[in-house]
């Protein structure tokens, strides 16, 4: 008789990690903060979560929250207004204290020019330091642009944020031509009716001809009108094995393509 407390529920989302959480404290309404959504998804067995403001760094709330639960935590800045936006010294203040990730303008990608220079500083600091870049809201014109100064760069750990959804809008042509240079991260958050309402086999159809090896799942999730995270992971894994994604691909999406580019 099996006498292991763990249920399948429970099994479902062991070792793999969300690289996309809002959490307070925030400007808006979150659903949790630092602290539970760690503690949630480390119940799970979890092998780590994104902390995602964009507003300020998380590189300081993920180490916090890395010391009250155990759980592998990651933060990073989004270069918006709130930080001075293209501001190389906040890149830097990012990396020495822990921070991993980089994200491109947001909420303010209409403000904020992508300046070559600017950029240029940013990326090498980013190579320098062993960060990830994330496109965050750019536009794919945008987005190819950066990657191409990556690839005059030498810089290789690089995550295009949720391009199936308006604001990005990459078709399935541009979503190859990234994926040459950079993982995709789809997130669950475009199918919620409040958001994109994205068709899941829209999702599922883009990664089966984009390829699993390029791709990573994340939920997006933390806004007080959606699920909690790990009940969003859930939500996303039984969806995309109904449009026929196998579980060896939803552990290569959620497991090791993450963890390659965080910690490769």
């Amino acid at each position: 008789m099996n006498t292991n407390p763990e249920t399948k529920q429970t099994k479902i989302l062991k070792g793999f990690m969300d690289t996309h959480i809002h959490t307070s404290p925030d400007v808006k309404p979150r659903l949790l903060n630092d602290y539970e959504a760690a503690l949630e998804a480390q119940e799970k067995g979890m092998a780590g979560i994104v902390l995602k403001s964009h507003v300020e760094s998380t590189a300081g709330r993920a180490y916090i929250t890395h010391r009250m639960t155990g759980l592998p935590v990651t933060g990073g800045v989004t270069l918006n207004l709130t930080v001075g936006g293209l501001n190389a010294e906040a890149v830097r203040t990012t990396a020495l204290m822990g921070g991993k990730i980089i994200w491109l303008p947001t909420i303010h990608h209409q403000e904020i020019k992508l300046d070559h220079d600017a950029l240029n500083e940013i990326l090498h600091l980013i190579k320098d330091n062993n960060l990830v870049l994330a496109t965050g809201h750019l536009n794919p014109e945008e987005i190819f642009q950066v990657l191409d100064q990556c690839r005059s760069l030498g810089v290789e750990k690089i995550m295009v944020n949720h391009p199936l959804t308006r604001v990005v809008g990459a078709s399935l042509d541009e979503q190859k031509e990234m994926a040459r240079h950079a993982y995709l991260e789809h997130c669950w958050v475009a199918t919620m009716p409040q958001h994109d309402k994205l068709d899941p086999e829209v999702m599922a159809e883009a990664i089966k001809e984009v390829g699993v090896k390029h791709c990573i799942l994340a939920t997006d999730f933390g806004q007080d009108h959606n699920p909690r995270p790990v009940l969003g992971m859930q939500m996303m894994m039984a969806s995309m094995i109904k449009q026929g994604i196998s579980w060896e691909d939803i552990t290569l999406m959620c497991r090791d393509n993450p963890k390659n580019l965080l910690y490769g």
